[in-house]
């Protein structure tokens, strides 16, 4: 099993920045990836970002594309998420979760069991 802990949300104003911090520990030689979700009050979970351990390769949900970056420090076990042109719609619980590669769907496949307890980040003037 993998475990996971989140850190480095907050209080910023909107046009702000932040930088998210995800260290992984545990299995980590089970894990293909890590993704980061968010979820607001009252709303569904939603996709972030995602990386690879290995190739570094990366993908967004259309709605932080060109404001936010994933990237990984495989020496420290640690993803990061720098967001920046914060807006309040950014505002939520972000946790990070570990993926394992599924050859019978030929993607990597989130493990909510690896979950951390999430860091909040509210934006708003």
């Amino acid at each position: 099993q993998v475990q996971l802990v989140e850190s480095g949300g907050g209080l910023v104003q909107p046009g702000g920045s932040l930088r998210l911090s995800c260290a992984a520990s545990g299995r980590t030689y089970r894990s293909y990836g890590v993704n980061w979700f968010r979820q607001a009050p009252g709303k569904e979970r939603e996709f972030v970002a995602a990386i690879s351990w290995s190739a570094g390769s990366t993908s967004y949900a259309d709605a932080v594309k060109g404001r936010f970056t994933i990237s990984r420090d495989n020496a420290k076990n640690t993803v990061y998420l720098q967001m920046n042109s914060l807006k309040p719609e950014d505002t939520a619980v972000y946790y990070c979760v570990s993926t394992r590669w599924s050859y019978s769907s030929g993607s990597a496949l989130p493990d909510f069991g690896s979950r951390g307890q999430g860091t909040q980040v509210t934006v708003s003037s």
